[in-house]
């Protein structure tokens, strides 16, 4: 039997779908996918469950480094 890692790659790959994989805890790993208009974060714990976040917007850009500078400023 497959790992849910693999089998959710495999999923990604057969849709197209870009991806990048890290690791941002130590009890699982995360697919990030795009696309058009939304991001989706998959996480992937060691017990094989599976948490998926949706991101959407129109991915406009809001502006240049003075938008930075506030996020950054507003920590």
């Amino acid at each position: 039997m497959s790992s849910a890692i693999f089998k959710t790659i495999s999923l990604l790959e057969d849709a197209r779908l870009h991806f990048y994989i890290e690791r941002t805890r130590p009890d699982s790993i995360r697919i990030t996918a795009t696309i058009p208009g939304e991001r989706i974060e998959i996480d992937i714990f060691e017990d094989e469950h599976i948490e998926i976040s949706r991101f959407s917007g129109d991915e406009s850009v809001e502006g240049g480094e003075d938008v930075l500078m506030r996020i950054l400023n507003s920590l």
